[in-house]
């Protein structure tokens, strides 16, 4: 199916974004999409945001569980990576990441492009791991 028969989907209306960016020429790879680099950075920082809020401390990237790519991303579209706690352990925090893109601005179109899960250690002063504490 390609991006333009893609039914348009709507924003989260009960969140706030992480992160909201628009896509630039420099952004792209030699296919002319977005590089799929830079969608992972993005949703690392995106995710990094709620797993440093709930440690309360520095975190650190552990693993990435999952990372799908679902459509590609054009340069112009503006870009929202919406990210929330998953679960909490001891000393880690994971987190969901979906990525949404608004196309077109003069007929509107939202597609999700991605979704991922990620996992984040809780790091004290040293860069050594660390319990969290409760809420």
């Amino acid at each position: 199916m390609s991006e333009q028969s893609e039914a348009s989907v709507a924003l989260p209306a009960d969140r706030q974004p992480a992160l909201r960016i628009m896509t630039m020429p420099a952004d792209l790879n030699p296919a002319g999409d977005v590089f799929g680099g830079w969608i992972m950075a993005n949703v690392d920082i995106a995710g990094a945001i709620p797993a440093r809020r709930r440690a309360k401390c520095r975190v650190a990237t552990i693993a990435v569980n999952s990372f799908l790519f679902k459509q590609p991303v054009s340069v112009g579209d503006l870009v929202s990576f919406y990210a929330a706690v998953r679960s909490v352990g001891r000393t880690s925090v994971t987190v969901d990441v979906e990525v949404y893109a608004e196309r077109d601005p003069e007929h509107p179109v939202v597609v999700k492009v991605t979704e991922a899960t990620l996992t984040y250690v809780a790091l004290d002063d040293r860069g050594r791991k660390r319990p969290i504490p409760s809420e």
